[in-house]
């Protein structure tokens, strides 16, 4: 119900505006009076009309609103009431006029496959000029989610400067996490072929996936660095090292595969959770264990080359080592002042 007011009508027969809108909250809404203590508990008193006076229009007919001059007046002389449909409570979000809408996943779908198929809907059935906003958990979640870019960069960064340190070499490093690339494709076509979201338990899979694609990669590069050390090409040492790491890269790999087979097939409270992690690290390990396998002696050769040919350029040895110069040893009777 909106009620309009003539306020000129109302201040040419003297009735006072506050007055007015005091009636009208006094038996429409409520007025807080004061408070008052029973048994040791403070209540707050309110003032409001009993409801059968004040849930229909003709109930403003009872109202009477007192004049400067003494006089009374009915209500209705100066409101004019008219029916709107609108909502009760008119939210804002960032300014806009909005419509808060709460629901929870369905049984055995998680948080972040709600929120695709609702960011779907929304794109088909908001007409123009409308748009849509998450707020909430919701928005925690979405703004969780940009930051796997930034955790997935800083744990390469991190494994590649131990890796340096260890090596003391750019190049090893360098070969070890070109191994990642295969193990995250691997991770993503899992969780796509069973539709499972890149939650926040998919994320963490993402950062373990670093250590274990490395893992074999290291074997080869270790094995292939101590052929060439024994006099082996780059060629003869990266194949060595790939024939020979064969077995124990497929025995440590299908160990670990297996192992994580209980979190794939999860079942009871927190599946959702366990298929995330379980589905990326498995779809990862058995993607990258085979592609690395045939790409990375590959990867050793190309990059080992290229780091040859450059300490030659600068004047480095091939074996990584400064060249050593030998100089005429000058008489003392020629030295020079």
């Amino acid at each position: 119900m909106l009620l309009n007011v003539d306020r000129n009508k109302a201040k040419a027969v003297g009735v006072s505006l506050s007055d007015l809108f005091g009636t009208l909250q006094a038996n429409l809404g409520s007025v807080y009076v004061n408070d008052f203590n029973y048994l040791d508990r403070s209540y707050r008193v309110y003032v409001q009309a009993d409801v059968p006076y004040r849930d229909r229009i003709a109930s403003l007919g009872d109202l009477y609103v007192r004049s400067k001059t003494g006089g009374v007046a009915p209500v209705t002389e100066f409101v004019s009431p008219t029916i709107e449909k609108g909502a009760p409570i008119i939210n804002h979000y960032n300014l806009y006029r909005s419509v808060e809408i709460n629901g929870q996943p369905a049984p055995g779908k998680g948080s972040g496959q709600a929120i695709s198929a609702m960011e779907r809907l929304a794109q088909h059935i908001n007409p123009p000029g409308v748009s849509f906003e998450w707020s909430g958990l919701s928005l925690d979640e979405i703004e969780a989610g940009f930051l796997t870019m930034l955790i997935f960069a800083l744990g390469i960064l991190f494994t590649f400067l131990v890796l340096a340190a260890q090596y003391e070499s750019f190049a090893d490093p360098l070969i070890v996490l070109l191994s990642v690339p295969a193990a995250l494709l691997g991770a993503l076509l899992l969780l796509d072929m069973r539709h499972i979201p890149s939650d926040a338990y998919a994320q963490v899979g993402y950062v373990m996936l670093i250590g274990l694609a490395s893992k074999n990669a290291i074997l080869i590069v270790e094995f292939a660095n101590e052929q060439m050390r024994d006099g082996a090409d780059i060629v003869t040492a990266a194949s060595r090292a790939a024939q020979t790491r064969l077995r124990p890269i497929l025995m440590t790999s299908i160990a670990f595969v297996v192992a994580v087979l209980p979190l794939v097939f999860a079942s009871g409270a927190g599946a959702n959770a366990r298929h995330s992690l379980g589905t990326v690290v498995c779809g990862g390990m058995i993607l990258a264990t085979f592609l690395n396998l045939a790409i990375t002696p590959v990867i050793y050769v190309v990059i080992k080359s290229a780091a040859r040919r450059g300490r030659r350029l600068f004047g480095r040895g091939g074996d990584g080592h400064a060249v050593a110069v030998e100089e005429e040893p000058i008489p003392v009777g020629e030295g020079h002042m």
